[in-house]
């Protein structure tokens, strides 16, 4: 059994190493989970009390209603605990400590030539991740210079070719650790041997499992659950965390929801597990819940701007301009430069209906970050709105080259091409987004529609995309009315009106009138007076008597007709039928 206790000294021993190697954003990670393990309630002092919350959404669903002053029972995870991590010896010691001076001044080629003699594998390790950073800030230089009309450039890494053959070569002959296996890993993604640098990566981490770069270059290159699950990954805690994030990226957000349910026994006051719940809640369309969480994260820590561009694309779904207003106006306080904060003003402007403004933010975003795939996506929706379809269709082009699982970008290419009035094409991107998100009923039913065009005119291909839609809990409705449209054109009137009255059913749980009500009501009185059953008939006329206008005539007519097919029923009574 793991505890808390034993997780604590592991994650302090990780920063002290992580930080020591320069790779920050993993120390990062490391030091917010540290402090989001729940601390023992009798160590609590005034000075120690900030992630005393009074109840995290996340606790609510999953913890009891003891009170934090209780003391809480030991807990753990139910893994064989994991040597903590030796400090390495100061063997390069000035020439190391000159080297780090000149990586944290981003003058990375300074660093790697102070290392070029030293043989410790520390020393080894941040000689060439500083070659590696160097090939990258060249690159961003020549994207910059270079780049096309479309913002597209050819700029590559040019050391990856010496860094690939000289860290081949330190693993054949055993010279290069954990770390060193690391940034193998990511020369050889870098270069396309997808296969070869999963494998580096699992030896990575499988040795030191504390480094969170590692683990997110590895669930970067798990593309499906068949590679996820043909990893031979070792047994540690830092696993169910890349599990959770994994399971996340492939769209299974029930098995992600019950890893961090899992991480919550010891991670109790986790502000990343927070924002990864809310994540998996807002795939799951929990708009409520996720904007709950997101305002309780922001509360919790007030300068936040990772992940805040998901909160904003709740408030815009549910059209709260005022909060977004407020949370583009806080983030751009904090850090206006972050691709982030840029996202999220950019979504301001939009739901504003200012689509200029929100491009101009959204390409700001993109000269921070060219992969930031929200950018290129929410980029696609304005070019859109605008009309501007060959943009929106490059835009869409450039997040599938990014993320080729992104559903959002395919589904966005066969609108685009549905505006062009290119179903074949539509139709093939609809069906590529269906493939990554099978259980979304909107993508089901803009594929319906492709089938539905003139140039295509598949209505039993429709009819099938609507089931599928209707099985996926389509929360609209579109699906059920358009089935019963459907069978009705095709002269299916047992099926049509079956479809109809199961629309009918939606609307009056949801308390729903409009067209579609008076369409359905119609259609059944006509279908039931047809088949002679005058008490189904009568009732649904009675319900168009509600309306006014055309609604109540036709009622009016429809009754006159069932009185003059019952026996013993004169035309003349419907005069002192009561309206």
């Amino acid at each position: 059994m793991v505890s808390k206790d034993s997780c604590r000294n592991e994650i302090r021993a990780a920063i002290r190493q992580l930080s020591d190697r320069c790779l920050y954003s993993a120390a990062k990670w490391a030091g917010e989970q540290l402090v989001g393990i729940e601390q023992d309630p009798s160590n609590f002092t005034p000075a120690n009390t900030r992630f005393q919350r009074g109840s995290s959404s996340i606790r609510r669903r999953f913890s009891t209603n003891e009170s934090i002053s209780t003391p809480l029972p030991s807990v753990g995870f139910s893994q064989a605990a994991t040597p903590l991590p030796e400090e390495d010896e100061a063997i390069d010691g000035d020439f190391y400590l000159l080297a780090k001076s000149y990586f944290d001044c981003r003058e990375y080629r300074r660093a790697s030539h102070v290392l070029r003699d030293q043989v410790s594998k520390k020393s080894v390790f941040l000689r060439y991740y500083a070659l590696y950073l160097a090939g990258e800030k060249r690159k961003e230089e020549e994207m910059i210079e270079l780049e096309g009309p479309l913002g597209k450039s050819d700029a590559i890494n040019r050391e990856l070719v010496s860094l690939e053959r000289d860290l081949s070569a330190l693993r054949r002959t055993g010279a290069i650790d954990s770390f060193g296996l690391y940034l193998y890993g990511v020369v050889l993604k870098e270069k396309g041997n997808e296969s070869l640098a999963r494998a580096s990566l699992v030896e990575s981490v499988n040795s030191y499992p504390w480094n969170w770069s590692a683990w997110s270059e590895l669930q970067s290159l798990c593309t499906s659950i068949e590679v996820l699950n043909s990893l031979n990954l070792s047994n540690h805690w830092m696993k169910e965390f890349f599990l959770g994030n994994a399971y996340q990226e492939l769209r299974m957000h029930t098995e992600s929801l019950a890893k961090y349910e899992y991480l919550q026994g010891i991670f109790s006051f986790s502000n990343y597990i927070q924002a990864q719940t809310a994540k998996a809640q807002y795939s799951l369309r929990e708009f409520d819940q996720v904007e709950i969480m997101f305002e309780e994260l922001l509360r919790n820590d007030p300068y936040r701007v990772e992940d805040m561009d998901l909160y904003s694309n709740v408030l815009y779904a549910k059209e709260a301009c005022a909060a977004l207003s407020y949370l583009a106006h806080k983030v751009f306080l904090t850090d206006k430069y972050r691709p982030e904060s840029c996202c999220i003003i950019g979504n301001y402007y939009s739901l504003k209906g200012q689509h200029e403004k929100a491009v101009m933010y959204f390409r700001r975003a993109l000269k921070l970050n060219k992969k930031y795939l929200s950018a290129w996506t929410l980029m696609g929706h304005e070019y859109v709105e605008m009309k501007n379809t060959p943009a929106a269709i490059d835009a869409y082009r450039r997040a599938v080259d990014i993320n080729p699982c992104d559903y959002r970008a395919w589904y966005g290419l066969g609108q685009a091409y549905e505006m062009m009035g290119m179903p074949f094409y539509a139709l093939h991107y609809f069906r590529k987004s269906i493939f990554f998100l099978p259980n979304d009923s909107r993508l089901w039913i803009a594929m319906a529609k492709c089938y539905q065009t003139e140039q295509l005119y598949m209505l039993e291909e429709a009819i099938k995309c609507y089931k599928r839609a209707v099985n996926c809990t389509d929360t609209e409705g579109i699906a059920l009315n358009q089935l019963a449209k459907l069978h009705q054109k095709l002269g299916r009137n047992e099926e049509a009106a079956f479809y109809f009255e199961k629309d009918l059913e939606r609307m009056d749980a949801e308390g729903l009138e409009g067209p579609n009500m008076f369409e359905a009501l119609v259609f059944l009185a006509t279908h039931f007076k047809t088949h002679k059953k005058f008490e189904e008939a009568e009732v649904y006329c009675t319900r168009l008597l509600d309306y006014s206008g055309p609604e109540k005539e036709k009622a009016k007519s429809l009754l006159r007709g069932i009185r003059m097919a019952q026996t013993g029923f004169p035309s003349m009574d419907l005069e002192h039928f009561p309206i």
